[in-house]
């Protein structure tokens, strides 16, 4: 299942299913599309035009046409880009249950709580794999140290802080940054005159998945510049 919707927008949704059915020449195409369109709730729909439809039910649409051959694997690419949230949430509830019906998902996402949905991720980074496991193993693996800094004009510290010794990666998280490293006593000691700023509030803060690629990716970059270089 491609990110950008693939299907004949002046096609019906069944009219969509049907054309897929027929090119995978299957035995029973009708029953199969009837199948198809109750799975992925898209029966009461199934007349109106592809083209009219919102992002979250082009995407139903599109996963039900992969579905109809009952394959044991799927390939999505980043299948919610641009749908909202509710219907992010009700694709993931897809994803899951055809991942309990024996069904491998293989899906790529630049969303973090996207990826904590997964049973095990992997993070890659100019065509080389950076780590992998479950996301607890990937943040215990990763060992980072972390401050969440809150306070106001953080915009003006990003940059001075990112600079400081120990600081491997400086990310805002709204109203926070948060600051992270590999050596926490080194990163306590570079954080010190910001520690004792009244205007600033610094607390220490348990990495996320957020961090770690961010953390891992500024490395990557790192390593990739001086390859080239």
């Amino acid at each position: 299942m491609t990110q950008r919707f693939g299907l004949y927008d002046d096609l019906t949704i069944r009219e969509n299913l049907d054309f897929v059915a027929r090119l995978f020449e299957l035995p029973q195409r009708k029953r199969s599309v009837d199948q198809a369109l109750e799975r992925l709730e898209l029966t009461a729909r199934q007349h109106q035009l592809a083209g009219a439809l919102s992002g979250g039910w082009k995407q139903r649409l599109a996963l039900a046409a992969c579905l109809l051959h009952e394959p044991r694997l799927l390939l999505l690419d980043e299948p919610t880009a641009g749908v909202d949230p509710k219907a992010r949430r009700d694709f993931w509830d897809e994803i899951h249950r055809l991942a309990a019906q024996g069904i491998t998902v293989l899906v790529s996402t630049h969303y973090m709580d996207e990826a904590a949905r997964c049973h095990e991720l992997m993070y890659i980074a100019n065509g080389q794999i950076l780590t992998r496991g479950t996301q607890a193993d990937i943040i215990e693996r990763a060992g980072l140290a972390v401050w969440s800094v809150a306070g106001a004009h953080l915009e003006a510290l990003v940059a001075p802080i990112k600079a400081l010794p120990g600081v491997l990666s400086v990310s805002a998280f709204g109203n926070t940054v948060h600051v992270a490293g590999e050596d926490q006593a080194l990163l306590k000691a570079s954080l010190a005159p910001y520690r004792a700023r009244s205007d600033l509030r610094l607390t220490t803060a348990e990495a996320d998945l957020e961090d770690v690629f961010i953390s891992l990716m500024d490395k990557a970059k790192d390593a990739y510049q001086e390859a080239a270089a």
